[in-house]
C-alpha cells in the first residue's frame, strides 16, 4: 500500500465521521433517541481510530537506532491493534449497554423533532459512502487481480485500508440498522424499534471489532511473506548456478513495506570465499528485483551435509502466513 493511498483514504473517513458525529450529537440531544447515541459515539470513536492511525503512520517513519535496530515499522500494527480496541469497548460495548438500557427503561422520542435523526442519518448514509468511494478506490490501487475484499483484508500486511473498509462497511450497516430503528419508531410510535437499532449496532461493532483484532494480533506476533512472494523468493535464488540447494529459509515482516529474508545456502565446499561473497551478492540482487520489499537480507553460506541438514523441501517455511 502506498502510503499516500493510505492517506487520503484515512482524511476522508476522518473528515466523514467528525462531521457526521456533531450532526448525531445535535439529533440526539433534540430527539432523544438511543439509535443516534449509539450512531455518535460510534462516529466520535471511528474519528479517534482515525487520528491513531494516522499517528501510528507517521511514528512508523521513524529512522531504525541502536534501541529498534529494524525500525519502527511494525507500530503501525500496534496503532490497528488500539483502534479495535476502542472500537469493541467504546463503540460496541457502549451501543449495546445504551440500546439495554432504553429496553429495560423505554424512552419516547420527542415528537417535535422526530424527523431530525431521519434527515441526519440520511446525510450521513451519503457520507460514509464518500468514504467507503474512496477507501474502496485506493484499495484497489494494491489488491491483486480477483483478489476477494474478505481475501484482502485477511491477507493485507498495511493495516490502515482494511481498518478504514472494515470501519466504513460498519457504518454503514449501522446507519442502517439505526434508520430502520428510528423510521419504525416514528411510524409506530413503539420505542422498542430504536433501541434493539442500538442493540444490533454495538454487536455489528463489537463483531468487527473483534475481526479487526484477530487480523492485527497476527501482524504483530509476526508473519512471514505470502505464499507468492515466498515462492518468488524461492525461484530467485534458485535462479542461477551459484548454489546446490537452499538448506532453509525464514521470512518476516518487519513493517508493512518491509520485508527480512534469512537463508541458509550451500554451497560447493571447495568454492574460494571471494567468488561464494560474490555468488552472494547476485542472489540478493535477484531476490530484491523479485519482491521489492525485501529490503532486509541475510545469506548464510554453507556445505550441505544430509546427516546434520533437513532435506529443503521440509525446511523451507515462512514463519507464518495467513494465506
Amino acid at each position: 500500500m502506498s502510503a499516500s493511498g493510505g492517506s487520503k483514504a484515512i482524511i476522508a473517513a476522518f473528515l466523514a465521521n467528525l462531521g457526521i458525529a456533531l450532526a448525531k450529537f445535535l439529533a440526539w440531544a433534540l430527539s432523544g433517541s438511543a439509535s443516534m447515541l449509539a450512531e455518535a459515539i460510534h462516529s466520535v470513536a471511528d474519528s479517534g481510530n482515525q487520528l491513531l492511525l494516522m499517528l501510528g503512520g507517521r511514528r512508523a517513519k521513524r529512522e531504525a537506532d541502536r534501541a529498534h535496530p529494524f525500525g519502527y515499522g511494525r507500530e503501525r500494527y500496534v496503532y490497528a491493534f488500539v483502534v479495535s480496541i476502542i472500537l469493541f469497548s467504546v463503540g460496541g460495548l457502549f451501543a449495546i449497554y445504551e440500546g439495554v438500557e432504553k429496553l429495560t427503561h423505554p424512552h419516547e422520542l420527542d415528537q417535535t423533532w422526530w424527523w431530525l435523526p431521519i434527515v441526519v442519518l440520511l446525510i450521513a448514509i451519503g457520507l460514509e459512502s464518500f468514504s467507503l468511494r474512496t477507501a474502496v478506490k485506493e484499495s484497489n490501487l494494491v489488491r491483486e487481480k480477483g483478489q476477494s475484499w474478505a481475501s484482502f483484508v485477511r491477507r493485507a500486511k498495511a493495516p490502515e485500508l482494511p481498518v478504514v473498509l472494515l470501519e466504513d462497511v460498519g457504518a454503514l450497516t449501522g446507519l442502517t440498522f439505526a434508520l430502520l430503528g428510528v423510521g419504525l419508531t416514528v411510524i409506530t410510535g413503539n420505542p422498542l424499534f430504536d433501541a434493539l437499532g442500538t442493540v444490533m449496532i454495538g454487536v455489528l461493532l463489537v463483531l468487527i471489532a473483534i475481526v479487526l483484532g484477530v487480523e492485527t494480533k497476527s501482524l504483530l506476533v509476526g508473519e512471514g511473506a505470502t505464499s507468492a512472494d515466498h515462492d518468488r523468493i524461492v525461484d530467485a535464488i534458485n535462479a542461477g548456478d551459484e548454489i546446490e540447494k537452499i538448506i532453509h529459509m525464514k521470512t518476516l515482516y518487519l513493517g508493512p513495506d518491509e520485508l527480512m529474508v534469512a537463508a541458509k545456502i550451500a554451497l560447493s565446499a571447495d568454492k574460494p570465499l571471494r567468488e561464494a561473497t560474490d555468488d552472494i551478492d547476485v542472489i540478493e540482487a535477484r531476490i530484491r528485483e523479485a519482491v521489492p520489499i525485501a529490503r532486509v537480507i541475510y545469506i548464510e553460506p554453507d556445505v550441505y551435509r544430509p546427516s546434520l541438514d533437513p532435506e529443503p523441501s521440509t525446511d523451507v517455511f515462512v514463519l507464518k502466513s495467513s494465506d
